[in-house]
């Protein structure tokens, strides 16, 4: 199962204007759709590193982060590693592919099926609990942070000049 997330970014109307006009120039942009694609995906990566949404908020760390060391989001590593980005001629997705990738980006209550509730077992060895409902606040991966935009222009800039070979 695919996880879509489609991200809409304050200030970002200014690169959908540039690249617009490009493709009426240009034509087919995958080339420089790839080299955004793979930006972003670095820039998504390390968001696991540094713990911090787009907008520089840090996220809140989980219990299992406090109790046990290590980092929120990354005990096992599989929803940063699955970061992965697709690229079209005027279009670039950034992503996951894991099912719980959006209830992480975005947050969400997760309420039992059944009168028995929800068991969990609690971090660093410390048993059990039965729950009705988990609160899993919103720790925002996916998204364009304000480096992220200044960096699509420079690239976008740089296509523009080597499409024209350089006289821009």
């Amino acid at each position: 199962m695919v996880a879509q997330f489609n991200v809409t970014t304050q200030g970002g109307l200014e690169i959908e204007r540039g690249l617009a006009r490009l493709l009426v120039a240009f034509g087919d942009l995958t080339p420089l759709m790839e080299g955004i694609g793979l930006h972003l995906e670095g820039s998504t990566i390390e968001r696991f590193e540094t713990e911090t949404a787009p907008d520089g908020t840090p996220w809140k760390p989980s219990k299992r982060a406090l109790l046990d060391g290590g980092k929120t989001l990354s005990a096992s590593t599989q929803l940063r590693s699955s970061i992965t980005h697709e690229a079209g001629s005027d279009q670039v997705a950034v992503g996951s592919n894991k099912i719980y990738a959006g209830v992480h980006n975005d947050g969400a209550i997760i309420r039992a099926k059944t009168a028995k509730g929800m068991v969990f077992q609690l971090p660093g060895g410390l048993g059990f609990r039965r729950v009705m409902q988990v609160e899993l606040p919103a720790r925002t991966f996916i998204g364009l942070s304000g480096e992220d935009e200044t960096e699509i222009v420079a690239l976008t800039e740089d296509y523009a000049r080597d499409a024209m070979g350089g006289a821009a």
